[in-house]
């Protein structure tokens, strides 16, 4: 049986290597890590799939900002990467995890404006994300622009660049 527990309470290793398990060589390049930064997952909506003891996968929810042309800050939560161990995949566990952080994001109060890069066929299905409203965000590598996707009411439908935030919220 799948436990989801929160993410700080998985060894850091233990993570890096179901990364490395679960994604291509180079992942630290994509694009999605260069937005990131190099600041820390928001620990309250971040977490782990467990199966007898065993992270089998993983969940990390990052703090972000959509700066705009005029320097206002947009916050925003950039959910990824939701990461399933190749032998426990199609289990529904990265269902679990998505389901688990954004709960959690709504029960902090952190769901009015998050997005990520992903399938915009199972994310948007699944999870309510579309790329209605990024169109005009611009990112420090490539992206395929069908995959930007965002949700929540406070997204903001304007033109910036899409980069790291400072502060993490709790």
């Amino acid at each position: 049986m799948i436990t989801i527990v929160r993410l700080d309470s998985v060894a850091p290793a233990a993570v890096e290597a179901l990364l490395d398990r679960a994604f291509e060589p180079g992942r630290h390049r994509r694009t999605a890590y260069i937005v990131r930064g190099d600041g820390h997952a928001i620990p309250t909506l971040s977490f782990a799939a467990m199966l007898d003891g065993a992270l089998v996968g993983s969940i990390q929810c990052w703090p972000v900002a959509l700066v705009a042309s005029d320097d206002i800050v947009h916050p925003v939560v950039m959910v990824g990467p939701v990461a399933v161990d190749p032998a426990h995949q199609m289990h529904g566990i990265g269902r679990m995890l998505m389901t688990a952080a954004l709960d959690a994001a709504a029960a902090h109060g952190l769901d009015d404006a998050m997005m990520l890069i992903g399938d915009p066929e199972y994310y948007g299905r699944f999870f309510g994300f579309t790329a209605e409203r990024t169109a005009g965000w611009v990112l420090p590598g490539p992206v395929e622009r069908h995959r930007l996707l965002a949700r929540g009411a406070a997204v903001p439908a304007i033109a910036g660049t899409l980069g790291p935030r400072i502060a993490a919220p709790a």
